[in-house]
C-alpha cells in the first residue's frame, strides 16, 4: 500500500514529529531523550499481537491509550514495561511509591505529552487537523501480545507504527505505538503524496 518513496517520506514525517514529542518529554522530564528510528509495517491484524511480542519482550507491561481523530483518525498506545513506570516517578520527583491513582496519572499525563507532541508535529507537516481524545490507562502487567484487542481492527492491514523513546542517563524507556486502519492508511498515503509534490 506503500512505495518505497511514500514509506520514506512518512518515516521522515514521523520522525520529525517524534523529535518534537522527545523534546517535550525531555523539558518535562528534565534529561536528554534518544529515539529510535521509526517502524513501519503495514500488518494484517492478526499479526499485530506476535509483533508487539517481538518488539516488546516478555515483562509486564502497562500501558496508555489515546485515540486522535479529525482529517487523520486511529489509537495511540503508550507502553511502558512495570520498572519504567517506577522510573518515572523517580524522574518526576516522588521519592516514595505513588499510590496506584498517582502513578495512573503520571502515566496518562507522560503519555498524552508524546502522543500530543508526536502525532502534532505530524499532522503540521501534512497540514492536517487531528484532534485528540482523553488517555486511559488499557492494561496493567499485561503480556504484550494480549494489549491489543485484534478484533477491535476489523479491516484487512494496519498501519503499525512504533518508536522507542529511551533516557540517555536512565534506564526509564516507553515505546508508541500508532495504529491505522486500511482506510486511514490511504488518507496518510495521499497527506504523504502532496507533501512530496510541494517539495
Amino acid at each position: 500500500m506503500l512505495s518505497e518513496d511514500q514509506r520514506d517520506a512518512l518515516q521522515e514525517l514521523i520522525n520529525i514529529g517524534m523529535g518534537r514529542a522527545g523534546a517535550s518529554a525531555a523539558a518535562v522530564l528534565g534529561e536528554f531523550v534518544q529515539l529510535s528510528v521509526p517502524r513501519i509495517l503495514i500488518l494484517r491484524p492478526g499479526l499485530i499481537p506476535a509483533a508487539l511480542e517481538r518488539i516488546l519482550g516478555s515483562e509486564p507491561l502497562t500501558a496508555v491509550r489515546q485515540g486522535f481523530h479529525g482529517d487523520l483518525r486511529g489509537e495511540a498506545v503508550v507502553v511502558y514495561g512495570a520498572a519504567h513506570c517506577r522510573e518515572l516517578a523517580d524522574l518526576m520527583g516522588y521519592e516514595d511509591l505513588l499510590e496506584p491513582g498517582a502513578e495512573r496519572e503520571l502515566l496518562l499525563d507522560v503519555s498524552n505529552v508524546l502522543v500530543g507532541a508526536c502525532l502534532g508535529g505530524l499532522a503540521e507537516q501534512i497540514r492536517a487537523e487531528v484532534g485528540f481524545s482523553a488517555p486511559s490507562l488499557m492494561a496493567v502487567d499485561e503480556a504484550a501480545a494480549s494489549l491489543i484487542d485484534v478484533r477491535d481492527v476489523d479491516l484487512p492491514c494496519a498501519l503499525f507504527v512504533e518508536v522507542n523513546f529511551r533516557l540517555e542517563v536512565r534506564s526509564f524507556a516507553c515505546h508508541l505505538i500508532l495504529l491505522l486502519v486500511e482506510e486511514q492508511i490511504l488518507v496518510l498515503r495521499n497527506a504523504v503524496d502532496r507533501f512530496l509534490e510541494a517539495l
